[in-house]
Formats: C-alpha cells, structure tokens, sequence
C-alpha cells in the first residue's frame, strides 16, 4: 500500500461569508492511496475554523503507516489506528477514509454507494447554497443556482439583514428554502417569531440557530419550532449523536467532521435508530469528497451537497447532475473522473 498527498487550493466563485467570517478559497489536501494496480482518490476540505491546515495535514500523513490498512479493509480498526496518531483532525482522516473506500470499490468492481448499502432510488435533491452578500451579489447567486439547475436554495444566515436576503430570493424564485444561522441567534423570542416568519417563506429546516454549547436554547426552540432544527457544529463525530436527540430534529453530517464515510455512516444508522432526521451536508469541496457524500446521500432525508458549484477549479470533472439531484452510476469505487 502507497500514500501519496499534495496540496490544493480550492478556489470559490464568489467570496464566501456567514454569520462569523468570510473567504475567498478554501486548503484542500487530496490523498492517494495505491494497491495491486488501483488508486483511491480521497481530500480534507480544511476550512479555516475546523483548525487544520496543509500544514497540520503534513504533519499527520507523515505519521501515517499505510501497512496498517490491510485488505480487506477495516474499517473501525483503521478509525481507531488514525485516532491514536492523534486527536482531532477530522478532515485530514477523512481523506483517507474516503480514499479507502474508492479503492476498496475498484478492487471489487463495485461503485462505492452499493458498498455502504444505499439505494439510488432515494436520492435526495441536492441544496445549493448562497452566503451572505449585498442584495445585488444575492441576486447574481440567486440566478446562478437556478441557471445550474437548483430545486432547493440553501440561504446563510445570522445577521440583521436576514430577512431582506429572504425577500431579495424570492423575488425572483419559489423554490423550498434551508436555512443556516451558523450559531448566529441569541434571542429566544426573536428566533421562535424568525422560525414562523421563515416557515410562511418556504423554508423547511433551519440548522444551528444558537451556539453549538447553548444546549438549553437549541432545545427550548426545537420544542416550539414549526420548522425542523437541525445540529450542526454540535454534531461533529459518532459519539456526538446521542447529545443531539431532544436537543434538535436532526443532524446534519459532513463527512469532514465525522472522519469519513465509515463513521458517517455509523452517524447516519444511529440517528434514524434515535429518530432524528438527517441532513448529509459538506464543506467547500471538489467532485471528489461530493461523490463519496453522495454515496450516503440516499440514506439521508435532506442534501447539501454543492461544493463544486461554489468552486472554479475543481480539479475533476463534474459529476452527472439532472433534476436537482447527483446522478450516481455503476462505476467502481467513487466513479471519479478526472
């Protein structure tokens, strides 16, 4: 077995802001991985407030043994293997995870969605979102989502112009709405009348209203809410999910928090066992990371899954889109091309 990385800079097409900051491009470190002839293809999304770097992942892949991923792989032993080089890093390892998982496809010829047991005919639409911006800049993006074929608009929120970003979307287009507060909210009372208000606009899930550690005021709001609340930020890994139940509606899960698809998946079976709903969700990613998302994307209820319409040079290409909805094949492993 062969680990080879390198860095990339992924560039966003427009900058790119919520309730806390703002960005232009996003660390990317893109992971092979090669055995008896085949090469799995895997990325770490690295957006700045995760705290990892290209810099952080060198450091980690350097550690790295790769003749500790036996074949056939497994999976939860080679979590906890990378567990133990170090905590944290989630991205860096999901590279990894993910990477695994296209070569295991290759190596049984079967495309990675099969392997984890997902069937296409549930394929969710997929969310394309728009950050923050000028009423100007929101209607670009607005067109853009459209023109590339969105059938939801997933909107960032968390500041005062709230509801003029709302009203300047539906000027020009009806369709369903989600919403992201990036734990922008801090008034009971004005967040519970906000979820009425966004409901009478079309929207139909709200995630991370309040500060990921304001258990009591997520809980409070998911109790009222006509809308579903989903946990985000305080949904990272595994272990998080059981905190979720009663706290929120459901979870939404990024493979760059949870360490890949193994664990994600693992997220996404205990969530329905809770009865949460799910929301598989992603960073600023490439076709890469979007395809092994999309492999779990049919066991979830709601996607957000736009990485490469946010981006301008994805280094693979685009996968199939139709309808609103990533379109998945019987390729081996990711199906990725190049």
């Amino acid at each position: 077995m062969k680990l080879t990385f390198r860095p990339y800079e992924l560039e966003l097409r427009h900058p790119f802001t919520i309730s806390g900051f703002s960005r232009t491009s996003t660390p990317l470190t893109l992971v092979e991985l090669s055995h008896e002839g085949f090469t799995g293809h895997g990325e770490a999304s690295m957006v700045p407030y995760m705290g990892e770097s290209h810099q952080s992942a060198a450091l980690f892949l350097n550690k790295v043994d790769a003749k500790e991923f036996h074949y056939p792989f497994d999976y939860t032993r080679i979590g906890q293997y990378l567990d133990s080089i170090a905590v944290g890093h989630p991205a860096i390892k999901a590279a990894i995870d993910i990477a695994l998982h296209d070569l295991d496809g290759q190596l049984q010829n079967k495309p990675c969605w099969q392997l984890l047991g997902s069937d296409l005919a549930n394929m969710p639409v997929t969310s394309v979102t728009i950050g923050i911006d000028t009423p100007e800049v929101i209607l670009k993006k607005t067109h853009e989502a459209i023109n590339e074929g969105a059938k939801v608009i997933k909107v960032k929120l968390g500041r005062d112009s709230d509801k003029t970003l709302i009203d300047t979307i539906r000027s020009v287009t009806q369709v369903p709405l989600y919403v992201d507060a990036n734990q922008g909210w801090t008034d009971l009372q004005e967040s519970l009348d906000m979820t009425h208000w966004l409901k009478e606009q079309g929207v139909q899930l709200i995630e991370q209203p309040f500060a990921k550690a304001n258990i009591d005021a997520n809980a409070w709001l998911t109790e009222r809410s006509p809308i579903a609340i989903i946990g985000d930020e305080a949904v990272q890994r595994l272990a998080d999910v059981d905190k979720a139940a009663g706290a929120y509606h459901g979870i939404n899960v990024k493979l760059m928090k949870s360490a890949g698809m193994h664990e994600g998946h693992l997220m996404i079976k205990r969530a329905k066992g809770l009865g949460l709903k799910v929301l598989i969700g992603c960073m600023s990613e490439t076709s890469c990371a979007t395809l092994a998302a999309a492999a779990l994307a049919p066991q979830c209820d709601w996607a957000d899954l736009d990485g490469p319409f946010l981006t301008r040079n994805n280094p693979y290409a685009l996968p199939e889109f139709k309808d609103g909805k990533w379109v998945l094949n019987g390729d081996a492993g990711l199906g990725l091309k190049g």
